[in-house]
């Protein structure tokens, strides 16, 4: 079974990366799975205005990858830049997209809800997602709830293109995790780094203090008990703890054992013991930066080799060859 994701090296990655998209790809591969994985770095130039930090955000990701171990044999990593077959289905798809299909995408219309630029790139953002997904034919995409509608357009556009050309694209199934399809960020809202409300896995542990002490809560006083069901701390706290951890925090809450402040540093420690082992890794990745160049090379090739496998067999029905 081949699965397809990438990530946006558009910030820093946080916890919202992690558990909508790095523990499943972690998954996949415990199971045996071929994974394509790749830094979506032509989607960050809808947002990002600055080389340098484009090229440290690509490097940052990328190291994500590598610290959490996704570099195994059927372990494909790359950067989507390295893959130019990618953009011209991306051409490709655009010819056969309905405007009114792009038009309804929730995605854009939140981001620029929000202040975020409403330029053409990020509302053909579906298009190119569809381009990176269908350029390597996998059976599975690990996405999290809020990117279900994008997965539903490439499944259309997939459909429409072999309605057309009698053509023969995969539909991609996705895959959502029932119970970690929305990570709360800081203010309560889906974690995003486009919302600027994200915990930050590697970041110094002074910043990481900082990020979770300013996440939102209710004006109970300590010693009254909390409503767990909707603290956005134990939201975040459920996700690392374990079952005995969990209810004994839920049963502090429950009588006024505890307030927003405590249980706040409890969710920093679960953050530095979770992530304990990837953050040193990460930290040596950033001393040597060459072995995360060399990993992308070398996906960077495979990857282009079935994107133009796929391509040859593309541009044959629409008669570009």
């Amino acid at each position: 079974m081949r699965t397809l994701s990438g990530i946006q090296p558009s910030g820093s990655i946080h916890l919202g990366n992690y558990f909508g998209a790095i523990e499943q790809f972690l998954n996949f591969q415990k199971k045996g799975a071929e994974l394509f994985i790749f830094v979506a770095d032509l989607h960050a130039l809808t947002t990002i205005r600055n080389a340098e930090k484009l090229r440290q955000n690509i490097f940052e990701v990328a190291a994500t990858f590598v610290a959490f171990g996704l570099t195994g044999e059927k372990t494909i990593l790359y950067r989507q830049s390295d893959v130019p077959e990618i953009l011209e289905l991306n051409w490709i798809l655009s010819c056969v997209a309905p405007m009114g299909l792009l038009e309804r995408a929730v995605s854009f219309k939140d981001k620029v809800t929000k202040g975020i630029e409403a330029n053409v790139g990020l509302f053909n953002y579906p298009v190119l997602q569809s381009a990176d997904i269908l350029a390597m034919q996998p059976d599975k995409i690990p996405v999290g709830k809020d990117q279900k509608q994008h997965l539903e357009i490439t499944r259309d556009l997939a459909e429409k293109f072999n309605l057309i050309f009698d053509g023969n694209l995969k539909l991609p199934e996705p895959e959502i995790p029932k119970t970690t399809a929305i990570v709360p960020g800081t203010d309560g809202e889906k974690m995003s780094k486009s919302y600027g409300n994200t915990i930050e896995i590697f970041a110094e542990e002074n910043v990481l203090k900082k990020q979770v002490m300013r996440i939102v809560t209710d004006s109970t006083p300590k010693g009254e008990p909390l409503d767990y069901s909707k603290c956005n701390v134990f939201a975040l706290f459920k996700l690392l703890a374990n079952e005995k951890e969990t209810h004994n925090l839920a049963e502090k809450y429950r009588n006024g054992d505890i307030g927003y402040g405590d249980a706040k540093k409890l969710l920093l420690e679960k953050i530095l013991e979770k992530f304990d082992d990837a953050r040193r890794k990460f930290a040596e990745l950033r001393r040597n930066p060459d072995k995360v160049e060399k990993i992308l090379e070398k996906g960077g090739a495979k990857a282009r080799e079935e994107a133009r496998k796929n391509l040859e067999v593309i541009r044959e029905k629409v008669g570009l060859k």
